[in-house]
């Protein structure tokens, strides 16, 4: 068990940065590995990797294993489900779509947590927020491209784990309270183990695989044995999973989201500089204008959101 612990701002701020650049190497190294294998095989071989770190070396700073004890257990549950799936969209999008795309379409979570909140929470946003909000997703579709011919259905996927990520949003905060960043850390890990393993023992062997689509091909395709030079690509991809996850937690319980959240919008210069560098892809002036409106627009939620000294919407709980 844990409390929040306060921490000087600029910690929390660090922890951020760490886990988005953590978060953004993840992103590019499955975009790398999508090609050759399953993306449940991914996703079990990257959680091993990341829990055995956790278990190695978080652990044992953060009370052993006294701090997997939770009173939560449901809970927990819920939030790792919530997580698998909008993680597996998203990264059946990557395999489709350019990184910094589907980086992008996905920043549409911040805008998807406002609207939620007056949905769900009864909360009242002003006119400016809803302005926010409406130049955001007019962002979003200039990056997706609706009705043309650039359209790739594939560009929903990252829409999809947005959309997820929003909704479980008040677990995290809920969990943050009285559970460590280090027992989340493990609790979302164990549930990519359970989910992904099950998935690969039931279509696994390939049998569904022979798609043209590169999404669906990386989810149904059949596991083989990974070549010994992805071996390496796929232990850095545990080693940014679990560092992540658990900077990201941290980041959130020792700060306010106002502080934390700016520093994931790191991840978009990130992506674009992974997709020129290792995949040659260089967004085009619609997806660039359509970044620019996804950014601005969540990065002004988060200006308003401390200005009326609420708690800011995170762009993501991620990996």
């Amino acid at each position: 068990m844990s409390t929040v612990t306060k921490a000087p701002p600029v910690v929390g701020a660090l922890c951020g940065a760490v886990a988005v650049f953590c978060f953004s190497v993840n992103d590019m190294a499955i975009k790398f590995l999508s090609g050759d294998y399953a993306l449940h095989e991914v996703i079990l071989l990257r959680s091993l990797c990341a829990l055995v770190l956790i278990l190695a070396v978080v652990l044992p700073v953060s009370g052993g294993l006294s701090a997997l004890k939770t009173r939560r257990p449901g809970l927990h549950a819920v939030r790792g489900l919530c997580v698998v799936v909008a993680n597996m969209a998203f990264f059946l999008g990557v395999a489709a779509l350019p990184l910094a795309d589907a980086v992008a379409i996905f920043f549409v979570s911040p805008l998807l947590i406002t609207a939620f909140s007056v949905i769900f929470l009864g909360e009242t946003v002003g006119p400016r927020r809803w302005a926010a909000i409406a130049l955001g997703l007019a962002g979003v579709l200039i990056v997706l491209r609706p009705g043309t011919s650039a359209f790739q259905p594939a560009a929903l996927l990252p829409l999809l784990g947005a959309t997820g990520y929003a909704g479980l949003h008040t677990f995290t905060r809920r969990l943050g309270t009285t559970d460590s960043a280090a027992t989340m850390a493990v609790y979302i890990q164990l549930s990519f183990i359970l989910v992904s393993g099950t998935i690969g023992l039931a279509i696994g062997d390939g049998r569904f695989t022979g798609w043209d689509s590169p999404s669906l091909e990386f989810f149904f395709r059949g596991w083989t044995w990974p070549a010994a030079g992805d071996w390496p690509v796929i232990g850095l991809v545990g080693l940014c999973s679990g560092a992540g996850g658990f900077f990201i937690s941290q980041a959130y319980r020792i700060s306010e989201a106002a502080l934390v959240a700016p520093m994931e919008y790191i991840a978009m210069p990130m992506a674009v500089i992974w997709g020129v560098t290792i995949f040659g892809e260089w967004p085009d002036l619609a997806a660039w204008c359509g970044i620019v409106l996804i950014v601005g627009s969540g990065l002004f939620l988060i200006w308003r959101e401390t200005q009326a000294g609420r708690e800011a919407p995170r762009p993501r709980l991620r990996r």
